[in-house]
């Protein structure tokens, strides 16, 4: 099952299918592929049994805080719009599903966490954790996607390598557990996908201040 995180021709969504070159994929998931009750179907099949849940935090950090203010401030500047730090908690309008029985399935993933907006049902963010790499999973990605770009953590003893395609960024890390074992966490940002669901959450801000602020008029 090492193709479930390349690329595939044909996604498993009832969307028109993405090019192959367009973003990255997980189980023929991509930026283009709207969640829907047969995706979910498709992914209970091959992951297992998932919980959901709606309207959450929504939280981009990785690895360390700051690693994406160091590395990716694309990503930093998108996590600040969606965790304002003067501001209390913020839930988002979003899907989050999560497997942790994977291996069950002859899968070499211990948890698996998949986030779509509930706006376009566009995916946000994939997360997929595992302690070791037992099938290969690093190997079919720099075979799928070529050599990688490496960040090796300064006084700390991790590394991550990723990849980048249009705006979307893929990221392989192998932070170390408390006895100093890497263990294995990929995180794929679907950027445009979350840059519209902050302009979509912004536009419902903005209108429910206009009624509230009519309504007020009104009561005068």
């Amino acid at each position: 099952m090492l193709s479930s995180c390349g690329e595939k021709k044909e996604p498993a969504t009832d969307q028109k299918a993405q090019g192959p070159s367009e973003s990255f994929t997980f189980f023929e998931l991509g930026k283009s592929s709207r969640f829907s009750d047969s995706v979910r179907k498709n992914l209970n099949r091959q992951l297992g049994n998932d919980a959901i849940a709606r309207r959450s935090l929504l939280d981009l950090e990785i690895n360390y805080n700051g690693f994406l203010q160091e590395h990716f401030p694309t990503l930093y500047a998108l996590n600040i719009q969606l965790n304002p730090p003067t501001r209390a908690r913020v839930d988002h309008n979003i899907l989050k599903l999560m497997y942790r029985y994977a291996r069950k399935k002859n899968l070499p993933f211990d948890y698996v966490e998949l986030i779509f907006s509930n706006y376009s049902q566009l995916p946000l963010l994939f997360k997929i954790d595992f302690k070791v790499d037992e099938a290969n999973v690093v190997q079919t990605l720099k075979t799928k996607y070529g050599e990688p770009r490496l960040i090796d953590w300064k006084d700390r003893n991790g590394q991550s390598m990723y990849w980048q395609k249009n705006k979307d960024v893929f990221i392989v890390s192998l932070v170390p557990d408390q006895f100093g074992n890497p263990e294995y966490q990929i995180r794929i940002f679907f950027v445009e996908n979350i840059q519209a669901l902050l302009k979509q959450e912004m536009t419902d801000k903005e209108k429910q201040e206009q009624r509230r602020a009519k309504s007020g008029q009104q009561a005068f």
